[in-house]
């Protein structure tokens, strides 16, 4: 139970992602159903079969993640907080839970096969979906403003699904098309429910973020409003591959922009997991206008940002703490070593010593040079000047080896504790991941940089990869002792996952899009750009 309490405030992370996610899709595609596929002038029954058994599927991974998370959640209520079991039942999160588990059944019996072309019954378990995820979000627990703060998160959230969710199926509309004019027409309708739905989503975005955020300060002094600040980047990530979109459906005959049209869906739908994610994230957080005090100034984030010479040499392990994994095990058992308030599934903190500060800035400083040579070395192979270079993904196997021995220096090897024990600390378990993930980076990319493999699905793991670590990096927060120090620990990681995020989907559009389209070119430029720029942050790293 002590490692379940240790994982659940990251699994409860990547359960709410996962929820969000598959309501969008749940609820995007009855929309697409109701809205696109229904006006549509030719027959469109296969389309319509297969746009229902995927509103079906989604619905049901639905279901069982909302179960999942109950069932979490009412586990570590009850060993936790010692909560009788009809107290747990009796919780919020759990009516909310019923009610989008009845909905997303509800939608698995009306999306049946054989029932009529009338869909607009669907719209009903739609709506209970998107009240149960607005029941367990911040709104619920405001005292001032509560009833225009649901409204407003119902429309961010109903705006979400219909875009975001709706792009999926938009892909499926292109490919079951009986013909490329038919689908240029679907995605033109798709198209203006769109721009209603970015219309509607920001607007309601800026409304919730004044209510949450409050001010420019809390948006670089709160890990709250640093995390709003990464949705807007992404979303604006979004409407730049929207708006790419939108110009190949008005220009050009039908048939030679279908292609890129689904690639552009493809990365579009990509970052817009990355969002939903990050949207999990602030679940996690307390609103940035309830944490008037301790911010972080403006003065702060220059003094640390301010570039500075790499560390290049580093404190021994003598020098570290005997045991900090043990010395946070036993802060647990005792109470917060911090000031703040006690949450399921974090344990108790003790601040960093300069020692260990020293440490990590050493590991981010050479992480940084070779993350960087990997990025110049990229670029370099891509103009095509040095042939030598298209091996670059070697690097990687070093810069795993150095993240294993060095990102967790209690712990095996290095350490006094054991490999199998720390993997209930999730800190160390994604430290393990990124470790192994490198790996299967190189070997892959290295095959396609140097043409063993020229086509088929190998040539994308390294764009996954890439885009995937940089979302899970969202997730990813530090139990550093002091408030500030986590907001600033955030801000150096924010960009790191933005620049990957962007590098897994551009290089992807590389992989994807037509050769005639110039898009692709871009493309093939920016992705070893933003590697490198990863480098030259992982190089201005600083804790002191």
């Amino acid at each position: 139970m002590a490692r379940l309490l240790q994982v659940f405030g990251f699994l409860s992370v990547l359960f709410r992602g996962a929820t969000l996610t598959f309501q969008s899709l749940a609820v995007g595609g009855i929309v697409f159903l109701i809205f696109v596929v229904r006006g549509a002038e030719e027959d469109s029954a296969v389309l319509r079969q297969a746009c229902l058994r995927w509103i079906r599927r989604s619905a049901l991974a639905l279901a069982a993640m909302q179960i999942s998370y109950v069932l979490a959640n009412s586990i570590i209520l009850r060993q936790s907080a010692d909560m009788p079991l009809r107290d747990v039942l009796g919780a919020n999160f759990v009516l909310a839970a019923v009610i989008g588990i009845a909905a997303a059944f509800t939608i698995i019996v009306l999306t049946a096969p054989t029932r009529s072309t009338s869909y607009a019954d669907l719209l009903l378990p739609a709506a209970a979906i998107i009240a149960s995820s607005v029941m367990t979000s911040h709104s619920m627990a405001r005292l001032d403003y509560r009833a225009p703060l649901v409204a407003f998160t119902a429309l961010h959230q109903a705006a979400t699904a219909t875009w975001l969710g709706g792009l999926p199926y938009l892909l499926i509309a292109i490919r079951q098309a009986q013909s490329p004019e038919f689908a240029r027409r679907l995605s033109a309708r798709f198209s203006q429910l769109a721009l209603v739905s970015v219309a509607v989503l920001a607007s309601a975005g800026f409304v919730l973020g004044l209510a949450y955020v409050g001010s420019l300060k809390a948006v670089y002094g709160t890990s709250y409003g640093a995390m709003v600040a990464t949705k807007v980047v992404l979303f604006g990530l979004l409407l730049f591959l929207g708006a790419l979109n939108f110009q190949l459906v008005r220009r050009g005959p039908a048939s030679s922009i279908l292609a890129s049209l689904k690639r552009f869906g493809e990365a579009e739908i990509g970052i817009g997991i990355t969002v939903i994610l990050t949207a999990a994230s602030l679940t996690s957080l307390p609103p940035a206008a309830d944490l008037a005090q301790d911010r972080v100034t403006s003065s702060e984030i220059i003094a640390r940002m301010s570039p500075h010479p790499p560390r290049l040499g580093s404190p021994s392990v003598q020098e570290l703490p005997e045991d900090a994994y043990a010395a946070q095990k036993k802060a647990f058992e005792v109470g917060p070593l911090s000031t703040e308030s006690y949450v399921p599934g974090q344990t108790g903190t003790r601040p960093n010593t300069p020692a260990e500060k020293a440490w990590s800035e050493y590991n981010h400083h050479w992480a940084g040079i070779l993350v960087l040579a990997m990025g110049l070395l990229a670029f370099i192979a891509q103009a095509g000047k040095i042939s030598w270079a298209r091996n670059w993904p070697l690097a990687f196997f070093g810069l795993s080896a150095f993240l294993f021995l060095r990102s967790d220096p209690e712990t095996w090897p290095l350490g006094p504790v054991g490999f199998w024990a720390t993997l209930a600390d999730p800190e160390v378990l994604l430290h393990r991941f990124f470790a192994v993930l490198v790996i299967v980076l190189a070997i892959f990319e290295w095959r396609v940089q140097t043409g063993r493999v020229a086509s088929g699905r190998g040539r994308l793991i390294f764009p996954v990869l890439i885009a995937v670590s940089g979302a899970l990096l969202l997730t990813h927060s530090h139990s550093l002792g002091n408030l500030k120090e986590e907001v600033l620990a955030e801000l150096s990681h924010i960009p790191i996952a933005i620049f990957a995020v962007t590098a897994g989907w551009s290089r992807w559009l590389e992989l994807r899009l037509p050769s005639e389209n110039q898009t692709r070119g871009v493309m093939a430029r920016l992705w070893p750009l933003c590697i490198a720029l990863i480098g030259v942050v992982l190089l201005n790293y600083r804790e002191m």
